[in-house]
C-alpha cells in the first residue's frame, strides 16, 4: 500500500515539473533582426537571445544546463516545425548559437525562432528570414535595400565588403570583384580595389552610387559566393560646415500688410551640412513659440529644398500665416530662429500697415481700362465690318455724285466675249447691279445698234458712264478682240479724270502682265471668289459697291437701305427721278442742229432721252476704215488729255499715217466689210498694238 502511494506521488511530481517546463516566456517576433539572403549563397544566422536579451552567452547558458533548439514556420504556413539538420546534404546545419544554410533556397523563407530551455526554464524570440533572387541582367535585387555608407567630399575613405569573414577557411583566399550600379570595372578613378577593400583618394559627388562586392569561394569541392551591396551618398566636408545662414526675414526687408487681410512672412534658412547634427526653426509671436499658439487663425507651414551643388547641405522655409489681422497683431513682435550644433540665428520680421490705394487713383485706373477695351472692341469690330461701316457712312453723309455730272450711265462693262463671261456679265453682275443695287448699265453687246463706227460708239459709250467695269481674265488680253480696243479707251478716259475704271478679276492671269500690273496699283481691284462671292451680302459685292458711284439717301430712307445687300438709294426714288426728267423733256420739244445732222444714224442707241451736263474733257483721234485721219470731241469741249490712235506724217504735199509702226502711202479707199479687223498703232500708250472691229 505505501508503494503505492510512493509511485502516485513520483508521477504527480513529473507531471508538475512538466506542466511549469510548458509555461514559456515568447518574446514574439523581433522584425529588426531581418535577415536577407540570394539564393544559392550560403547564410548563417544567429540566435538573438545571446545579443540583446540575455546578459550570457552561449557557453555560460550551456554550462548552466540549457539547451538551443530550432523551430521554424514556412512562408504561408501556420503550423511550427522543428528545423531538421540531419538532411542527407548537410545543407542545414548549426554550430553554437549560429544556424547555417550552405546554401539557402527560396523554400527557406519564414520565420525562425531559437528557444533556450530546461526543465524549469524556457525563453524564446522569432525573426524572419527572406530568401531573395536576383532581378534578371543583375547582379543585385531591388528588393533588398543596401546598407547606407556616408563619405565627406575631398577626403579619403575605404569601403570594406562587409559580413565575410568565418564563410570561409582562414587559410583560403577569396576572389573579390567589385562594381559600380552593377558594373564590372578593373580600375576605377581615384578608387582602388585591394582584396576586400575599395580605396577612395578623392571623394567626389559624381562618386555616389550602388557599389556591390562579390566574394567567391570554394569548400568541400563546392563553389560559393557571397553577394554585399553598399551604397555610397556624399556630404560636404567639414570644412564648409557653418552656423545656420537666414535669408529672409533681413534688416532690409519690410513687409506691408492691410488690416483684414492676411499676414505672410517666410523664414527661410541655409543649413551646411554637420555631421551628427540637428537643424531647427521655428517662430516666435509676441513671446509665444509655436507649441504655445492657439489661435486658429494662425498657421505654419514648412518646406525642405536640398542644394545640388552641397550633398547634405538643405534650405528650410517656415512660413507664418495669420488670416484677417488686426491692427494690434501689426504692432506684435515677430522673431524667427534657426539653430544646429554650430550656432543659433535670430532675427525679428519688420511689419506695418499698408497704406490704401487712393480713390481717385482707383477711378482712374478703372477709366482707363475702359477706354482703352472699348478702343480694343473698336478695332476688333472695324477690322471684321470696315465695309458695312464705310457703305453706312457714305450712304448717310457722302455726296451724290450722279446729280448734275451729264452722264447717262452708271457703269460701262467691258469683258471678254466667251460663252462663260457672257453668263457671267449679263446673268450675274446684270442681275445684281440692275435688279438689287438699282445702278444703270451700259453693256456694248447689249445697249449699241448695229452699223457705224464702233470706235466712235465704244468712247461715246464710256465718256457717258460714270464707271468702267474691266471683267479681268486670260481671255481678256486676246489679240484683235474688242475687248482691247474698250481697254485703251477707258484707260485714256481714265487718265483724263473723265472716267473711273474699276477691274474685277474674274480669273487669275497667266504670267506677267507689265500695264495690267501698273494698272493694279492706281485702281480699285475686285476679285471674284466663286460660290463664296454669288451672295449679294458677300464681300465681293460690298467691295464692288464701295468703288461704284454713290447715291445719297433722301430723308426717306431707312438703315436697312443702306446697309443691307439692296442699292444706295431705293428703287422706287429712281424710277420717280426717271418719270421727272420724261415729263421736262416732253415740255420742251428737241431742237435739231447742224451738229445732230452730221452724226451717223443709228450709231449708238439713247436711252431715256440725252443729259445735259460736263463735256468729257478728253479727245482721241483715230483712223476709219478708209485710213482717214479722224477726231472725235465733243462740241465746245477744250481737251484736257488727247490721244492719237494713229498719226498724221507729212512730207511734202503728200501725207501719210503711221500703221503698224511704219510709213506708209495713203492707200485707194478699198471696200470695207461691215466687221472687218483693222490694226493700229496706239502712239499715246507705249505704242501697244490694239484692233478695231
Amino acid at each position: 500500500m505505501k508503494i503505492g502511494f510512493l509511485v502516485i506521488y513520483l508521477l504527480l511530481l513529473t507531471i508538475t515539473r512538466d506542466c511549469t517546463c510548458e509555461r514559456c516566456d515568447d518574446w514574439g517576433e523581433d522584425t529588426r533582426k531581418l535577415t536577407q539572403a540570394y539564393d544559392g549563397e550560403p547564410v548563417r544566422i544567429r540566435c538573438p537571445l545571446f545579443e540583446d536579451y540575455l546578459k550570457h552567452n552561449y557557453s555560460t547558458a550551456h554550462s548552466a544546463g540549457l539547451t538551443l533548439m530550432w523551430y521554424w514556420i514556412g512562408k504561408g504556413k501556420d503550423l511550427e516545425e522543428p528545423i531538421n539538420i540531419r538532411l542527407p546534404d548537410n545543407r542545414i546545419s548549426k554550430d553554437k548559437d549560429i544556424l547555417w544554410f550552405r546554401p539557402v533556397i527560396l523554400n527557406d523563407t519564414g520565420n525562425y525562432t531559437c528557444m533556450l530551455r530546461n526543465t524549469t526554464f524556457c525563453l524564446k524570440i522569432a525573426f524572419p528570414l527572406e530568401v531573395l533572387k536576383k532581378d534578371p541582367n543583375s547582379c543585385v535585387s531591388n528588393d533588398k535595400t543596401p546598407e547606407v555608407v556616408t563619405f565627406q567630399l575631398g577626403d579619403t575613405a575605404t569601403l570594406t565588403c562587409p559580413d565575410t569573414k568565418g564563410y570561409y577557411p582562414a587559410d583560403v583566399t577569396p576572389t573579390v570583384n567589385w562594381y559600380r550600379n552593377c558594373l564590372l570595372v578593373d580600375q576605377f578613378v581615384d578608387r582602388h580595389p585591394q582584396g576586400l577593400s575599395l580605396q577612395f583618394s578623392n571623394v567626389l559627388q559624381r562618386y555616389e552610387g550602388n557599389y556591390t562586392c562579390i566574394v567567391s569561394y570554394e569548400e568541400n569541392a563546392r563553389a560559393y559566393n557571397l553577394t554585399r551591396t553598399f551604397y555610397v551618398k556624399t556630404i560636404a566636408s567639414h570644412f564648409y560646415a557653418r552656423a545656420p545662414v537666414m535669408i529672409t526675414p533681413n534688416d532690409k526687408q519690410t513687409f506691408e500688410f492691410l488690416v483684414g487681410g492676411e499676414l505672410n512672412i517666410e523664414c527661410k534658412v541655409y543649413f551646411s551640412y554637420v555631421n551628427n547634427s540637428f537643424t531647427d526653426i521655428g517662430w516666435t509671436v509676441n513671446g509665444k513659440t509655436e507649441g504655445d499658439f492657439t489661435d486658429p487663425r494662425l498657421h505654419v507651414n514648412e518646406s525642405v529644398t536640398m542644394d545640388p551643388t552641397s550633398p547634405g547641405a538643405k534650405t528650410v522655409t517656415k512660413e507664418l500665416r495669420i488670416r484677417k489681422i488686426t491692427p494690434d497683431e501689426l504692432k506684435h513682435n515677430y522673431t524667427c530662429t534657426a539653430r544646429n550644433t554650430l550656432g543659433v540665428v535670430s532675427r525679428q520680421a519688420l511689419v506695418r500697415e499698408k497704406v490704401g490705394t487712393p480713390r481717385y487713383i482707383t477711378e482712374l485706373a478703372c477709366g482707363l481700362g475702359a477706354t482703352l477695351f472699348l478702343v480694343v472692341c473698336f478695332v476688333v469690330v472695324y477690322h471684321v465690318y470696315w465695309l458695312e461701316m464705310v457703305l453706312f457712312y457714305r450712304a448717310h453723309f457722302g455726296t451724290d455724285e450722279t446729280i448734275g455730272d451729264g452722264k447717262e450711265y452708271d457703269i460701262y462693262v467691258s469683258y471678254a466675249r466667251n460663252a462663260e463671261e457672257e453668263e457671267f456679265v449679263l446673268v450675274t453682275l446684270r442681275g445684281v447691279l440692275e435688279n438689287e443695287f438699282g445702278y444703270k448699265l451700259c453693256i456694248f453687246d447689249r445697249d449699241s445698234l448695229p452699223g457705224g463706227n464702233t470706235v466712235e460708239a465704244v468712247f461715246e459709250f464710256i465718256q457717258r458712264s460714270r464707271r468702267m467695269i474691266v471683267v479681268l481674265s486670260p481671255d481678256y488680253l486676246t489679240d484683235k478682240s474688242i475687248s482691247m480696243l474698250e481697254l485703251k479707251l477707258g484707260i485714256v478716259c481714265h487718265n483724263a479724270v473723265c472716267t473711273s475704271l474699276i477691274i474685277v478679276e474674274y480669273k487669275p492671269l497667266n504670267g506677267t502682265h507689265t500695264t495690267i500690273s501698273k494698272l493694279k496699283e492706281s485702281v480699285p481691284v475686285v476679285s471674284w471668289e466663286g460660290e463664296s462671292s454669288r451672295r449679294s451680302s458677300s464681300k465681293f459685292w460690298k467691295a464692288l459697291r464701295l468703288a461704284l458711284p454713290l447715291r445719297s439717301l433722301n430723308t426717306r430712307s431707312s438703315w436697312n437701305e443702306s446697309c443691307s445687300s439692296q442699292s444706295d438709294i431705293s428703287l422706287d426714288q429712281i424710277q420717280k427721278k426717271k418719270r421727272r426728267l420724261k415729263e421736262t423733256s416732253n415740255e420742251q420739244p428737241p431742237k435739231t442742229s447742224s451738229i445732230d445732222k452730221s452724226v451717223p444714224v443709228g450709231t449708238v442707241k439713247l436711252k431715256n432721252g440725252s443729259k445735259g451736263g460736263k463735256a468729257c474733257q478728253c479727245c482721241v483721234t483715230y483712223c476709219d476704215s478708209d485710213n482717214r485721219l479722224r477726231s472725235k470731241c465733243r462740241a465746245g469741249a477744250k481737251p484736257k488729255w488727247e490721244t492719237h490712235l494713229c498719226k498724221p506724217v507729212t512730207y511734202g504735199n503728200k501725207t501719210r499715217w503711221v500703221q503698224n509702226g511704219t510709213v506708209q502711202q495713203a492707200p485707194a479707199p478699198p471696200p470695207v466689210a461691215t466687221f472687218s479687223l483693222q490694226q493700229y498703232t496706239d502712239l499715246s500708250n507705249n505704242n501697244s498694238d490694239f484692233y478695231v472691229l
